[in-house]
């Protein structure tokens, strides 16, 4: 594989997980504060979710870049 296309795929990757994230996170809210789940919302399995959210689209391209890191110097 050359380096424009590994350069390409993790990118796409890094997104893909950022992206997962912030949609984890926005479901987070819409339970929180919708009809989504049960009438009136649910805040603590909402705020569970958003949470969980978060620190995936926050931490996953931190660890994805120091797994890809420690790959490239082999």
């Amino acid at each position: 594989m050359n380096d424009e296309a590994l350069w390409k795929r993790r990118f796409l990757m890094f997104m893909a997980v950022r992206l997962v994230g912030t949609l984890t996170f926005l479901l987070g809210i819409a339970i929180a504060y919708s009809d989504l789940v049960r009438e009136g919302g649910w805040p603590l399995a909402g705020f569970i979710v958003a949470g969980i959210g978060a620190i995936d689209a926050l931490l996953a391209p931190k660890l994805l870049r120091k797994h890809w890191e420690r790959e490239d110097r082999r």
